[in-house]
């Protein structure tokens, strides 16, 4: 049996809320920042995966740090929403939810650079 990956996981299922969150912020007329929400959000996850199927462990830590990249632009357009007011909608659970995406792609990416091969 395959053993469960979190951080795939937790970026397949983020994406899925921010596919959620780009739907309602079109809904209130918003389609500038919800494209680039869309982009970066979804981003993580498909990085992700393609770190899982890295041809070498310098190829995972660049995938990887391309997921973190994205993560972080991400949490500056959920803080630049949230602050501006420029849609009527909560981002309290996603600013969460991408910190702790952000911690384990940290986490990842800095053992994976300092662990000898």
């Amino acid at each position: 049996m395959k053993k469960d990956n979190v951080i795939l996981e937790k970026t397949f299922d983020f994406a899925l809320s921010i596919i959620e969150l780009y739907k309602k912020m079109t809904e209130q007329k918003e389609y500038v920042l919800s494209k680039q929400i869309l982009r970066s959000g979804t981003s993580i996850g498909a990085n992700v995966e393609e770190a899982i199927a890295a041809q070498s462990r310098k190829d995972f830590a660049a995938k990887m740090a391309i997921a973190s990249k994205e993560a972080r632009e991400t949490r500056y357009w959920l803080r630049l929403l949230q602050k501006s007011q420029l849609v009527k909608l909560e981002f309290a659970i996603h600013l969460d939810d991408i910190e702790t995406i952000i911690n384990i792609i940290t986490a990842i990416v800095k053992t994976t650079q300092s662990t000898p091969k």
